[in-house]
């Protein structure tokens, strides 16, 4: 396993908010819905698989990219889920999140 130590900070902000928006699904799909949880769990391993098991380190370009259409789709599914998506304070607050780490993850891929 990597050391957190050796990343970037710019890395490091990326596996804390993949964490954080995957922990977010994880809470409330336990209460609600499990469709949240597995979403919960694809962030946490796609954060893993981008910086944290070196035996995935050639793979890191796609595990980027596919982490970048994870997080938008899981964006746009919030719209489609919920009839009144703007009522719901902590979906708005975890899209802000996501938001902050597609723009993360492109600055870092450029």
């Amino acid at each position: 396993m990597l050391d957190l130590g050796s990343l970037s900070s710019q890395s490091k902000r990326i596996v804390g908010l993949a964490l954080l928006t995957g922990l977010i699904h994880l809470f409330v799909g336990f209460q609600s819905q499990f469709i949240l949880v597995l979403n919960g769990i694809g962030f946490i391993a796609l954060a893993m698989g981008l910086y944290m098991l070196p035996q995935l380190a050639n793979w890191r370009t796609q595990i980027r990219w596919g982490l970048i259409a994870y997080t938008a789709v899981t964006i746009i599914g919030y719209f489609f889920l919920f009839p009144q998506p703007l009522d719901y304070g902590l979906g708005l607050v975890t899209k802000a999140i996501e938001v902050i780490l597609i723009v993360l993850l492109f600055m870092q891929s450029r």
